[in-house]
């Protein structure tokens, strides 16, 4: 089979927004062109929509009360408070479930002492609300359960959960089944009726909302949840959601808490990574995200909810170690189990022509699956699901790629299967081993139903196409402005022509490379950088022009600050440069 790391990938820009509109905005912000166009791709037209880009704000934060239920979920809770009930908070395992479950725990916990966590352990019990979780509440006395990022298809749990007596208020994000679950409130922003005007929050958004209409009934200051913001903006970044409208207002706010003032966990967590520096939305992704999933991955998501949670330093930092153990652990299973998946499909021909990827093994570790899907879309481009056998049943993680919805392409099979949940890009699922072999057939089938043939081939897509001559350090520091970035207001790509390098061009660490790039009209050259990219050393070394796609970044080192390009891909052009 050939893996497809390096494979040509498909280059495209996107369409460039109306001269006269991107010109208006220049002049009514002060800003080049180039910049002005950025926004309009982003639907800024105007002096108002920019400042509110450009200075995100609590006040542009929306009535939580638009949401379907909450005057509903508002009023039991007020009651539950009131009459001093037993209140439990139940999350998933994940970075989204654990860190809604800290944040609603934290502030309840403030001024109510009645209310404990529950995370469901990944192995015993699986994915979302739990029987052994609603037997728990009912042997300690709780009569309301608070569902985080999960419950929005527990119809039968929520049945079983009334039996006993116990009231659920379901806050979730995940799209809903045909049939809600009887709870007293569904808190769900895709749920059908609902006029709440953002439907892209995550579910410790969901449970954000909820506790600060709760606020706004109460009488409560809302500065009580909004100190917990931090936590909010992790789950943000760790569940891939967009970076746009409310959750890029709300990641803004977490991140000035992160790196100014961050809960005492987070704190401790950081210090382990060994991080000084300010922290990003990729720096939430890849540093502090991973160590908080580790927890549920390898040993028990409630080890994250008591890093988060704990008053003790010295607790903390018994948490923070052992966190950072799991995530190291974690690690070297996503390795092992990477390379045993892409022996199969080395040596398996049935894989050769498919348009997806279903690969299982009985042994692998539960709780890497999703990452190890991820993986093996770097080397094979097409929609992938990892399952490996758990409690007598296969169970297991999809990931799509660019454009393709496999939610959908896997809901056609839901004959096949116990039960699923997910996202466009993401999904987990259960069904009988035995049915593997037929749930591979179908899903190739219903994939390639679906699939468009120029999705298989990898996209990079840029902004826009602008000279490396026009680059300057005002420049970068509007694009900055332009942050948080993240999916829905990415990192602007850019797309320049007919580039040269100086001839210092070099292969560092293991296959990146180091260059110094020119162009037309340019007096000095422009450092870059172009990780994982060694097999263009010749054609960057061939004296001819060639193209580049890249995002652009500050470099610091020795105290020394300088404009530096990341490049993404590069393209050998035809003629020569002259």
């Amino acid at each position: 089979m050939n893996f497809q790391v390096a494979q040509e990938k498909r280059w495209s820009v996107k369409p460039v927004p109306s001269a006269a509109v991107v010109e208006g905005l220049a002049v009514a912000i002060n800003i080049r062109p180039e910049l002005a166009s950025l926004l309009v791709q982003r639907g800024i037209t105007d002096f108002e929509e920019a400042k509110k880009f450009f200075r995100p704000s609590l006040a542009d934060l929306h009535d939580p009360f638009l949401m379907k239920d909450m005057y509903k979920a508002v009023d039991r809770l007020i009651k539950a408070v009131s009459e001093k009930e037993h209140i439990m908070v139940f999350g998933d395992y994940d970075v989204d479930g654990t860190t809604s479950v800290s944040l609603v725990y934290s502030f309840l916990h403030e001024f109510h002492e009645q209310v404990v966590y529950y995370i469901p352990d990944r192995y015993k019990e699986g994915y979302g609300l739990s029987f052994d979780g609603i037997d728990f509440a009912h042997d300690n006395g709780i009569t309301l359960m608070i569902t985080l990022d999960c419950g929005i298809k527990a119809v039968e749990k929520v049945k079983y959960a009334k039996e006993k007596g116990i009231d659920v208020i379901i806050c979730d994000h995940h799209r809903p089944g045909k049939e809600l679950p009887p709870a007293v409130a569904v808190l769900d922003p895709k749920q059908d009726e609902c006029s709440y005007p953002y439907k892209e929050l995550c579910g410790c958004g969901v449970g954000f909302k909820f506790m600060q209409a709760y606020c706004i009934k109460s009488g409560r200051n809302q500065d009580e949840i909004l100190k917990y913001v931090d936590m909010l903006a992790v789950a943000i970044g760790a569940d891939i959601v967009p970076v746009t409208g409310e959750n890029r207002i709300l990641m803004y706010m977490g991140l000035q808490k992160i790196n100014e003032s961050p809960c005492e966990g987070l704190k401790a967590l950081l210090g382990v990574a060994g991080v000084k520096k300010e922290l990003n939305v990729t720096d939430l992704v890849f540093i502090l995200a991973p160590r908080i999933n580790a927890a549920g991955r390898i040993s028990h998501g409630s080890n994250a909810v008591a890093l988060l949670t704990s008053p003790n330093p010295e607790q903390l930092e018994v948490l923070a170690k052992e966190i950072d153990s799991f995530n190291r652990e974690r690690k070297d299973l996503d390795k092992q189990i990477t390379q045993e998946a892409l022996h199969i499909l080395q040596t398996d021909p049935s894989y050769t022509d498919m348009q997806s990827t279903v690969v299982f093994k009985e042994d692998w570790h539960k709780g890497v699956v999703g990452i190890v899907a991820s993986r093996l879309i770097e080397h094979v481009y097409r929609p992938t699901i990892v399952l490996t056998e758990s409690n007598g049943m296969a169970t297991g993680s999809a990931r799509s790629i660019a454009h393709f919805d496999v939610y959908e392409a896997i809901d056609a099979c839901n004959d096949l299967l116990v039960n699923f949940g997910g996202h466009t890009h993401a999904a987990g699922m259960t069904m009988k081993v035995e049915a593997v072999p037929e749930f591979r057939r179908r899903f190739e089938a219903s994939v390639r139903e679906r699939m468009q043939e120029e999705w298989l081939i990898p996209e990079l897509q840029a902004d826009l196409e602008i000279s490396l001559a026009h680059l300057d350090s005002k420049f970068l520091g509007i694009l900055k402005q332009m942050g948080p970035y993240g999916p829905g207001n990415m990192n602007p790509v850019f797309y320049s022509q007919r580039c040269k390098e100086k001839g210092w061009a070099k292969v560092v660490g293991e296959d990146h490379l180091k260059l110094q790039i020119i162009a037309e009209g340019m007096n000095h050259p422009i450092d870059a950088i172009a990780f994982k990219q060694a097999h263009h050393l010749d054609t960057v070394r061939a004296g001819k022009p060639f193209s580049i796609l890249y995002t652009i970044e500050e470099n610091e080192w020795q105290g020394m600050v300088k404009l530096q390009l990341n490049i993404k891909d590069i393209k050998a052009e035809k003629n020569s440069w002259e």
